[in-house]
């Protein structure tokens, strides 16, 4: 039989078998290194055990955009003996740029690529690879024939993946709670998106718990059109704007970013106390007490608490306030920045000295004190009496002078001096007391008393000669460091 008649029988077999079975004309898939995939086919029979030539085509799955890509057509010799004149020819589709082709095609002609094989020996193969690059997304077929026109096709999946980041975080935050953020990373675009890693770095004055200034979060392979989610908190070190910006980056070289600002405040309370600097042991004193929050977020659940320190007695609280336990507790509510509240306490003084008074302050996320000083001091209130024991009295005869000074007030009378002067119808005899004293004619000076304690009282003697007749004055002064002019006093006695 002739070469040519040959062919023609081989074609003809080949469109008899595919005619009576199309089941024949399927492809098989055999296993393939990772990443890439063989698609087979037998001619003319569609079956390997009884067919002459086995067309194999070995491509990846899929590739990116403008990614350098090699795909092999393999003809394969099923039989014992030389298959003769085998023609190849491939239909490179436009959308695929060709760097390379080994070997060269015999002739080109548009897209089509012819190589003359000529004789595959028994078990024998060959092989063309083609190697090149496709510039859009999509599907590309590429499809080779043999000689007697049966065509077997296989298409490469070109695709690119578009990773998208979301960054969530609240506009405001109270400087005492955390700020939490989430961040959203997606693949928008087709293939799968390789080693996919969010890390986020922190800006100066926000941290983690842990001190750490940076956040990573690995994503692993993320499929077309899925997304992973992440969530994590940090503390502000003080009240500011912080923007944070965290950047998503994938193996095929993607990236994207996401920010978000958030404005941490805080409230700041501040507490001004005032209080008489004097009151007298008995009297009663109030205290204002003014809480102003000077921040920029409210301050919630203020609380006052005054503490009423011993040796003062607790009378009323303005604005509901409540005492317990030496304190009085006033709930404030909630203060807006700018707002104040003033609230009074009153008080008796029940014990002479210095009383520090000292009022806290406090709310969710600030605290603030403040006191003042309140001096009690008693009052001494000096009692001087005079009595003349005999009276009347003739001339020549003696008269006695009791003289009494008693502290009726709250404090002790310091430096007390009696001055006694009698009148011209009596001459002095003696005198006595808790001190000593001076005569100088009438006048009978007592040393200085250097101390009087409340309620307690002194005595004093002067004993004189009636020596004239009439209706006489013994008159006596009193002074101390308390008062602010001298006390005086008579006693009238009868000389006849």
């Amino acid at each position: 039989m002739s070469r040519n008649r040959t062919q023609l029988w081989l074609c003809g077999l080949a469109a008899m078998l595919l005619a009576a079975s199309p089941s024949m004309a399927q492809t098989r898939r055999s296993t393939a290194p990772a990443g890439m995939t063989v698609t087979s086919k037998a001619y003319p029979t569609g079956n390997q055990g009884n067919a002459i030539l086995m067309l194999d085509r070995i491509h990846p799955v899929e590739a990116r955009v403008n990614e350098q890509i090699s795909y092999t057509i393999r003809v394969r010799n099923l039989t014992g003996g030389t298959v003769e004149n085998v023609t190849l020819m491939e239909k490179i589709p436009t959308e695929f740029s060709v760097s390379s082709i080994s070997p060269e095609p015999t002739t080109r002609a548009g897209s089509d690529s012819i190589w003359t094989l000529g004789n595959i020996g028994p078990r024998q193969e060959k092989s063309v690879q083609i190697t090149g690059s496709a510039a859009a997304v999509g599907m590309i077929p590429s499809c080779a024939t043999v000689t007697f026109s049966t065509e077997f096709c296989s298409s490469i999946r070109i695709v690119e993946p578009q990773i998208a980041l979301v960054k969530q975080a609240p506009d405001t935050v109270m400087l005492c709670d955390p700020i939490p953020y989430k961040l959203i990373v997606s693949n928008t675009g087709s293939g799968a998106a390789q080693n996919v890693v969010i890390e986020d770095q922190l800006p100066p004055g926000i941290t983690t718990a842990d001190g750490k200034r940076s956040v990573v979060m690995n994503a692993g392979t993320l499929p077309s059109g899925q997304s992973r989610e992440f969530a994590f908190s940090v503390r502000a070190a003080d009240v500011g704007t912080y923007t944070n910006t965290a950047v998503a980056t994938e193996a095929g070289g993607q990236r994207a970013d996401a920010s978000a600002t958030t404005r941490v405040v805080k409230p700041i309370l501040t507490v001004s106390k005032t209080c008489p600097s004097l009151r007298y042991l008995g009297r009663p004193a109030q205290f204002d007490i003014t809480v102003r929050n000077d921040g920029d977020a409210e301050a919630r659940n203020v609380m006052v608490t005054d503490r009423i320190p011993a040796g003062l007695q607790f009378l009323r609280a303005s604005d509901g306030g409540q005492m317990s336990a030496g304190l009085v507790n006033w709930n404030v509510g909630t203060l807006q920045p700018g707002d104040s509240r003033t609230v009074t306490v009153d008080v008796n003084c029940t014990t002479i000295g210095s009383h520090r008074n000292t009022v806290v302050a406090k709310s969710y996320c600030a605290e603030a004190s403040a006191e003042c000083t309140l001096e009690v001091r008693g009052v001494p209130a000096l009692l001087l009496e005079c009595i003349d024991v005999e009276d009347p009295i003739e001339v020549g005869k003696q008269i006695t002078y009791i003289i009494t000074v008693l502290n009726q007030g709250t404090s002790d009378g310091t430096n007390i001096v009696i001055e006694a002067t009698l009148p011209g119808e009596e001459t002095f005899v003696a005198a006595d007391g808790p001190v000593g004293h001076r005569n100088n004619g009438q006048v009978i000076r007592f040393e200085p008393l250097p101390s009087l304690a409340p309620k307690a009282s002194v005595k004093y003697r002067v004993v004189a000669t009636g020596v004239g007749v009439g209706d006489v004055r013994f008159a006596l002064q009193m002074t101390s460091d308390q008062l602010t002019s001298p006390v005086n006093e008579t006693e009238s006695t009868n000389i006849y």
